[in-house]
């Protein structure tokens, strides 16, 4: 699972907009990324690994208005390049993956991996990456549903203190950690996404879903860092835990 966490670049100029009238939202190029989220799960679909890529942002002392972006893209191209995950993330073929190179390209970063494998472009193929987001909109055939609104849809907390539109002002008062750990929840959530995707396409069968699911529980549940998104886990709905009482036949 992928997730980007973005402030405007500098070098964007926001226009000026009426009292009262939201802003607009940075162009591509124009997201400085702070924090890229990651999970990993094996092909078992069991958690190997969950952390930030780069997670110091940069050299040590480093303050918190000073991620050093080039340095978590460099980080993030070598491991996708070495280990060649299948990325998973929700809506990353309209925004995070588009980002990811444009900023890359400001910094000159290689992104082999990007252009070299026509998977991971390729929206139709779950080949090098899958976009939930767009599998779930059948790929524009329907209008496409948040994270938030689809993870409460199965019992997942969705946005928990904090949401997009705080992570600038989070980033501009030092609190980095902050924005780590809601990027690491909606990462985790991507992953529970994916879990009941693979039931609903009939890749897992039931039992496994919950065997699957029921395991991630207890590894995020454990872990500082997503503690309270996991509180807020409705573990039956997500579980899918047939009822007790079952219809009588007539």
């Amino acid at each position: 699972m992928l997730d980007i966490e973005t402030v405007p670049d500098p070098r964007w100029h926001r226009p000026e907009v009426p009292l009262g009238t939201e802003p607009p939202f940075p162009p591509t190029w124009a997201h400085r990324i702070i924090v890229v989220g990651c999970l990993w799960l094996g092909p078992d679909y069991r958690l190997r690994r969950m952390g930030v890529i780069g997670e110091s942002g940069g050299p040590p002392g480093v303050p918190a208005t000073d991620v050093d972006e080039r340095h978590i893209l460099i980080e993030l191209s070598r491991f996708v390049g070495r280990a060649k995950p299948v990325l998973v993330t929700f809506n990353g073929r309209s925004f995070d993956l588009p980002v990811i190179a444009l900023r890359s390209l400001s910094h000159g970063v290689p992104l082999s991996w990007y252009y070299q494998e026509r998977g991971v472009r390729y929206r139709y193929s779950e080949e090098g990456h899958m976009d939930l987001c767009d599998w779930l909109a059948d790929h524009g055939a329907t209008r496409m549903g948040s994270l938030d609104a689809l993870a409460r849809l199965v019992g997942l907390p969705g946005k928990v203190g904090v949401d997009g539109s705080q992570v600038e002002g989070l980033f501009n008062a030092g609190q980095l950690a902050r924005i780590q750990s809601y990027c690491l929840a909606d990462v985790v959530q991507t992953a529970f996404m994916l879990l009941r995707f693979r039931l609903l396409q009939g890749v897992l069968a039931p039992a496994a879903y919950r065997a699957a699911a029921e395991a991630l529980y207890e590894q995020v549940a454990a872990h500082p860092r997503v503690a309270e998104m996991a509180r807020g886990i409705d573990r039956a709905q997500l579980l899918v835990e047939p009822s007790d009482a079952q219809p009588r036949s007539s």
